[in-house]
């Protein structure tokens, strides 16, 4: 049986949409149990695309494809992990902040987070502050993850930062900030628990965040 997670979990990483869907299916047909199918084909798969776009072997297209892939495997897990109520590995509410349009980066967190198991919610784009803290006080998400591309947009960064502390909320939760103009040092000023450079580092730092193996 290991060997139909492990070509479950290769056919995810080459982005084969049409046989993940399949052999998650067979995989159930066989006896496995929804948590099997999810831990040890899908996440890991996913964690392997993770690992090699971290490294520099695979690139945003090939990560695209094998998020596409994923996508095709949970749409026959999710509602049987409904019914099994399996816990996520965390909750994420995560959004491009006010100002800013771009969501390329952000999209490939939400998927690699969701790879990883976390339950995932995409605010989108162009997001305020009050959105992040009703997000915030409705889904009580563990990790707020903000993205900007702008320079003149990552300022929006603190006020969200500023807008939770104000709410009574940010104890509450860990804040990832990233994207092309942010670094370490600027993520530690404006008060954020973490940076990442990349979709990759970001389930990393995420995990470190909320003590998860």
């Amino acid at each position: 049986m290991s060997e139909l997670l492990k070509k479950l979990a290769e056919d995810l990483y080459n982005g084969d949409a049409e046989s993940v869907a399949a052999l998650t299916q067979k995989a159930l047909d066989n006896g496995l149990t929804p948590a099997e199918v999810l831990e040890n084909g899908l996440i890991a798969g996913m964690n392997a695309v993770g690992k090699d776009f971290r490294d520099g072997i695979l690139f945003v297209p090939e990560v695209l494809i094998a998020a596409r892939a994923m996508h095709a495997g949970m749409r026959v897990l999710k509602p049987l992990l409904a019914e099994s109520e399996i816990p996520a590995t965390g909750r994420l509410v995560i959004g491009t902040v006010k100002g800013d349009l771009h969501d390329i980066g952000k999209n490939l967190v939400a998927m690699m987070m969701e790879g990883a198991g976390f339950e995932v919610h995409d605010l989108g784009v162009d997001v305020p502050a009050k959105e992040f803290v009703a997000a915030v006080k409705t889904k009580q998400p563990d990790v707020v993850g903000l993205s900007a591309l702008l320079t003149t947009t990552m300022v929006e960064m603190k006020g969200v930062i500023e807008a939770l502390r104000q709410a009574g909320l940010r104890n509450q939760i860990k804040v990832i900030v990233g994207g092309a103009p942010v670094t370490q040092k600027y993520a530690a000023e404006i008060g954020a628990d973490g940076y990442a450079a990349n979709a990759s580092t970001a389930v990393e730092k995420a995990k470190d965040l909320l003590g998860i193996a």
